[in-house]
């Protein structure tokens, strides 16, 4: 396969390749679980599913690695507001995470690597890292990078280091115990009280940055193929890590993808601004396919609107798939049997190949759900029947399951309550409809009535 995509730090397309033949090795920076997840997330986590989907299906076999932060000052800070220890606030939202995206569909990473679970390996990489010139330690404080004896620091980021000076003395107060502004922590020395862990320097626990290093490197090892994030991870995250990694000696990322942030009314989503939403809210107002699709309707490295219009919007696109979903199934079309377009498929290849353009990937699929609908008013049961074929396996590549397509015994129960449900609502029964849809509402499954028909979906 050959796929191109912006590399971050090369600042263009590339070429993606692979230090291993039919590989794909590839970290993504998980959350800080301290808080529940929220829309942002979300996005993010669709991005890199959609993307290693993609990679999957195209035949190669990847190794997909995204961390946990579990131990962070916002988690100590959260711990001592509700009275609970730091371990029991990184579970309790570790799993609120992985529900929410559990309810997208988001495939859980190979490895989930916890910092907690890293600390020899980050301890490792500091020494080396004191042992070669590129950290100090500070007493009672811990051990810093030195950002000056890094030359390449600020490749990723495009930034350069005089102007990093310049506006970082501007901006703090200079702690004269740092040889610069711009030096970061590698080894926070613990306060009495905290969680900590031992070291050469004294108890404490590692910088938020040298846990990606040390993780990534310990999974994936020195060239791993794609280091993936959300942008505002670019500086001073991304770089650190790679200045951590390569100042010890190692060949960090080689490619970098970065995934674009998601503003609400043209702001920037922040609690701080008053616009935050949970993912969870999104989910439970919208199906979270609709979710899904709206992120894919815009190209992953660009800032995007994630409201209600957008949602509402792929909430109708969604309905499109299940309206072509029932048409199939009132036909009775085995679809095991249905080949796939080619010619679709080839266009849906090359939108994905350069540079995993979805909007251009969604729009190859829509074009066969409009052609589809054509041709079962023509009555053209066999193009209807490769044309929702090509539709149900490339909207699977993007991680859209195609309305009721994908029969199980309980769905088709459900389909069947609705198809009643709609018999006595034509029928002025409005109690028995009532019935069935406060009856289906128990069991979590949401009626949406739309001009275009009847649709479901779970909570």
């Amino acid at each position: 396969m050959a796929v191109k995509i912006y590399d971050t730090k090369a600042r263009k397309k590339v070429s993606l390749t692979f230090r291993d033949e039919g590989k794909v090795s590839v970290y993504v920076c998980g959350p800080t679980v301290y808080d529940v997840p929220h829309i942002g997330h979300g996005r993010t986590a669709v991005v890199f599913d959609t993307i290693r989907r993609y990679l999957i299906w195209s035949g190669l076999e990847v190794n997909f690695v995204s961390n946990v932060t579990d131990i962070e000052d916002k988690i100590i800070a959260r711990a001592a507001r509700d009275g609970l220890t730091e371990s029991e606030v990184a579970q309790e939202f570790e799993e609120k995470y992985f529900a929410e995206l559990d309810r997208l569909g988001v495939m859980r990473p190979d490895v989930t690597p916890h910092a907690t679970g890293y600390i020899a390996a980050m301890v490792k990489l500091i020494s080396d890292l004191v042992a070669s010139g590129h950290a100090y330690i500070i007493d009672d404080q811990g051990v810093y990078f030195d950002v000056s004896s890094y030359s390449a620091y600020g490749e990723l980021s495009h930034r350069d280091l005089a102007t990093l000076l310049e506006s970082a003395g501007a901006r703090v107060d200079v702690d004269s115990a740092k040889r610069s502004p711009v030096d970061f922590v590698l080894w926070k020395l613990a306060k009495p009280g905290e969680p900590s862990w031992d070291s050469p320097w004294g108890a404490g626990r590692p910088g938020w940055h040298i846990e990606c290093s040390a993780m990534a490197l310990d999974l994936l090892g020195d060239g791993f193929d794609l280091h993936g994030a959300g942008d505002d991870l670019v500086f001073p995250h991304n770089e650190n890590e790679i200045a951590q990694a390569d100042a010890a000696g190692h060949e960090f990322a080689r490619h970098w993808i970065h995934s674009g942030m998601v503003q609400i009314n043209a702001e920037k989503m922040s609690k701080s601004s008053g616009n935050f939403r949970s993912l969870a809210d999104a989910l439970d107002a919208y199906d979270p396919r609709a979710f899904r699709v709206a992120v894919l309707l815009t190209q992953y490295r660009s800032a995007m609107e994630l409201g209600d219009s957008e949602l509402t919007a792929a909430a109708s696109a969604v309905d499109r798939f299940d309206s072509l979903a029932r048409r199939a199934m009132a036909v009775e079309i085995d679809l095991s049997t249905a080949s796939i377009d080619r010619k679709r498929e080839q266009s849906f290849r090359a939108a994905m190949d350069d540079d995993f353009a979805t909007p251009a990937a969604l729009a190859v699929i829509f074009a066969a759900v409009s052609e589809a609908n054509q041709a079962f008013d023509c009555e053209d049961i066999e193009t209807a029947a490769t044309l929702v074929a090509t539709v149900k396996e490339l909207a699977g590549v993007l991680g859209i399951v195609i309305g009721r397509i994908e029969d199980s015994s309980g769905d088709s129960r459900i389909d069947q309550l609705v198809v009643d449900r709609e018999t006595a609502r034509a029928n002025r029964d409005f109690a028995t409809a009532d019935r069935i849809r406060d009856d289906l509402e128990a069991e979590g499954v949401v009626i949406a009535d739309r001009a275009s028909g009847t649709t479901w979906h779970r909570r």
